[in-house]
């Protein structure tokens, strides 16, 4: 049987090898140099051409629209336009949304790609599952045998695509001397569960490490950047605002004091700082943390003791040296990135990029906006975005570390472009007829991209007048890897193995070319 009907893959996955590059493999053989040699060599060139050292993915989760931020349609018909108006960036000609004011004037350092897109077919790139699985998977289809509802668990037989992120640690591993691992996601990690994520046929040694920060937020259905977080089910009536009073609809007392905790080891158990000058104390915890890991295999247990000593080590240093701990970053800094959870994510993403860290993924949850999407947006997600990524790019920006960190930053879709209720006289959680807002739309949504070599000072792609399709080149998950992959120095023929030794090539879709330069 051949291997693509085993294993679900495709061909295209398998690097070829024509004739003529086998006998030249061949030859230097006799030289002491095999076909892995020369794959080393290459990987090696790849590396030489990189200019990004490290990566700060920024997740958008819910998908934000594409009208409320990058591509405003300030000419578009009522049901189209929207509440807002616009400003004027720093770029002739373009114009985002008016709540993303610190961003405008700062697009000369930054390029926005407007038509990224799905190309699944309509029953998965309208739908948060397979898109979060296709964006973080870097796909263009779902694995054969999946729906929407199995993908965000396990699955026999499903031929697992490694992420992102997961080929990032493996193709582009951090420096001899780097304690933390390739990969780290904050600052709510291990509690939002999205597909994609995993590493797949590579194994657990590539899985990248989920870090809790961020204190309990007690909003249903949380949205948004404590202390400024909510619900979209929050009601319009200000007597039920959240709060500790009788009527309020839900307390947010303990999202009032937004600073981070004590990192998180993995989903088992965490080590505080004190415990960390006792020896005997982190031995239990590390065998609190087995026991949780008894019906798991060997690997996975030692992947995660082997992180817990890294975090150990890393912890234990000097506090401004540890990525983890912001008391020694100044005032002024705390304030330039904002004193809330996505501000202080963005710090510490910085931090892990100083120390060596490949890739930090930034989950920023609540652009699911359904209902009461102009309040919601206006009020809490772009006024939170804009101070806070700002402030990033200012101090990346002054401390020279742009051009070595890319950042990027987009959702699993976009919005449809005709606004309406989610349902017609339906009521949310909180008992109020729903609100006006947009809903799931995988055909075009935007992409934001900084540093790390990219060209900056570009809007690349145009959709249509409504803002619902590109009519321009359209690029998919597969190219925004590849585009990635591209800027870290992990080049086209790069591949990798599976426990079998089957060969793969990491690039499946085409770096895109307007960011190169």
């Amino acid at each position: 049987m051949p291997l693509h009907e085993i294993h679900g893959c495709t061909p295209s996955d398998h690097p070829r090898i024509d004739r003529r590059r086998l006998l030249q493999a061949g030859g230097t053989a006799m030289f002491g140099m095999g076909l892995a040699d020369l794959l080393r060599l290459e990987a090696h060139a790849d590396t030489a051409r990189r200019r990004a050292k490290s990566v700060i993915f920024i997740f958008q989760s819910g998908g934000p629209s594409q009208h409320e931020t990058f591509d405003p349609k300030p000419d578009a018909p009522d049901g189209i336009r929207g509440e807002y108006g616009t400003t004027q960036t720093a770029l002739a000609g373009a114009r985002f949304c008016e709540y993303l004011p610190r961003l405008a004037q700062r697009a000369n350092l930054f390029s926005i790609v407007r038509t990224m897109h799905h190309p699944e077919d309509r029953q998965f790139r309208n739908e948060h599952n397979s898109c979060t699985y296709l964006l973080h998977a870097g796909l263009a289809q779902m694995p054969i045998g999946d729906s929407n509802a199995s993908i965000v668990n396990p699955r026999q037989g499903r031929f697992e695509w490694p992420s992102i992120g997961s080929l990032i640690a493996y193709a582009a591993p951090t420096p001899p001397g780097v304690v933390l691992p390739a990969v780290v996601e904050i600052p709510r990690a291990n509690n939002m569960r999205y597909p994609g994520r995993g590493s797949g046929i590579l194994g657990p040694r590539y899985d990248r490490w989920g870090v809790d920060l961020a204190p309990v937020c007690r909003a249903p259905d949380p949205a948004g950047s404590c202390p400024n977080c909510f619900s979209h089910d929050d009601p319009n009536d200000a007597a039920r605002a959240p709060g500790a009073g009788p009527n309020a609809w839900w307390n947010n007392t303990s999202c009032r004091n937004a600073e981070f905790h004590l990192p998180s080891l993995g989903e088992h158990g965490t080590i505080s700082i004190p415990q960390l000058n006792d020896r005997a104390s982190i031995l239990q915890q590390l065998e609190s943390m087995r026991r949780g890991f008894e019906a798991a295999p060997l690997e996975t247990w030692d992947v995660h003791r082997e992180r817990a000593m890294r975090l150990i080590l890393s912890a234990s240093r000097p506090g401004r040296h540890n990525p983890f701990d912001l008391t020694h970053e100044s005032d002024r800094i705390r304030d330039l990135y904002g004193r809330e959870e996505w501000g202080q994510a963005f710090l510490v993403a910085r931090r892990l990029v100083e120390s060596g860290v490949r890739m930090v993924q930034v989950n920023l949850r609540g652009w699911d906006t359904h209902q009461n999407a102009f309040r919601d947006l206006k009020g809490k997600l772009l006024p939170s975005l804009d101070h806070c990524l700002s402030g990033l790019l200012d101090d990346l920006h002054q401390r020279g570390l742009l051009d070595d960190t890319l950042i990027v930053m987009c959702g699993e879709m976009g919005r449809t472009p005709r606004i309406s209720p989610i349902a017609v006289g339906g009521r949310n959680a909180s008992g109020e007829i729903f609100t006006p807002g947009r809903h799931h739309w995988g055909d075009v949504f935007p992409c934001f991209f900084a540093g790390g070599g990219i060209r900056a000072g570009q809007i690349i792609g145009q959709t249509d007048r409504h803002g619902g399709v590109p009519i321009t080149q359209a690029y998919t998950p597969e190219d925004l890897a590849a585009t990635i992959f591209q800027c870290l120095g992990v080049g086209p023929h790069a591949e990798f193995r599976d426990a079998q030794a089957r060969p793969y090539r990491i690039h499946r879709g085409q770096p895109i070319q307007a960011l190169l330069g």
